[in-house]
Order: structure tokens, then C-alpha cells, then sequence
């Protein structure tokens, strides 16, 4: 396996592409440009232009959780998706989208019910859920995904 392979994340707070060699994926990465952590096991809050550069640029998959506030099945579902994303980083970026303060977003991605999770790879989406799911239902979504 070739040691020196990189990889493009994308810093889930700044929006900046950071090159990274994948043997040090299970490092903690820092961004270059702002310093914040790469990956903190917990799902990113994001803006239009933070998932448009997620989904863009990052080399890795990227699982959106779009929610509202208001939705229970949104927050009961948040602790499980929580513990899929400290179960999968940095195999797979894992962001949530509030498509009541980011309407714009929820009808770009076409999303007509809540929770809907989509995973993103290559800049186009790969697969789609509605509802809520259990960490072990979400993982075994996501990991055929980041396997190839």
C-alpha cells in the first residue's frame, strides 16, 4: 500500500482544502489555514457554502443530516448520529444542515421530508435515507460507502 497517497479534507470551519497524507488519517489533524481540528468526532454544522465546499472538494465521503428544530424525530435521532460519526471519522465527514435556517439548501438537495440523510462522494450524491435511523443502522449505510 502506498504510504504517500493524499487526500483533500475539507476544514469544516473555515471551508479551506487541506492535503493529507492517508497514513495520517488517524492522526489529529489540524486545518492549516485556521488550526481548528480537522475532525473532532462530532457532526459539523454547516451553511450553504460550507457543504458546497464539502461536497466539492472532500476526498472522503460526506453524510449530511438535514434537520430542523422543530422536527422530534430530528432530535431523537442527533445522539445516534453523533455516535456513527465518533464510530466512522475520518473515514467519512459527517455535517448536519438546519434546513429551517438554511431553506435555500433544503430545496437545492431536493429535500422534501426531515431527518434525510444523504451521503456525498466525487461531488454527487451516492445514496439517500429519510427518517430516523440508529447509529448501528446508520453505520452500515455509510461503511460500503467508504470502502471503495
Amino acid at each position: 500500500k502506498d504510504r504517500n497517497m493524499k487526500t483533500h479534507l475539507v476544514c469544516p470551519h473555515c471551508n479551506s482544502t487541506n492535503r493529507v497524507s492517508t497514513d495520517q488519517l488517524q492522526a489529529e489533524l489540524s486545518c492549516g489555514n485556521c488550526h481548528k481540528p480537522l475532525f473532532d468526532k462530532h457532526p459539523s454544522s454547516l451553511n450553504a457554502a460550507g457543504l458546497a465546499a464539502q461536497i466539492a472538494k472532500s476526498e472522503v465521503p460526506v453524510v449530511v443530516d438535514f434537520w430542523a428544530p422543530w422536527c422530534g424525530p430530528c432530535r431523537m435521532m442527533a445522539p445516534e448520529y453523533e455516535k456513527a460519526c465518533a464510530m466512522l471519522e475520518p473515514h467519512a465527514r459527517f455535517v448536519k444542515v438546519d434546513t429551517e435556517a438554511h431553506q435555500e439548501v433544503g430545496a437545492q438537495h431536493n429535500i422534501r421530508s426531515i431527518p434525510t440523510l444523504a451521503i456525498f462522494k466525487g461531488g454527487k450524491e451516492v445514496s439517500r435515507i429519510s427518517g430516523a435511523r440508529s447509529a448501528s443502522d446508520l453505520a452500515k449505510w455509510i461503511q460500503p460507502l467508504i470502502a471503495n
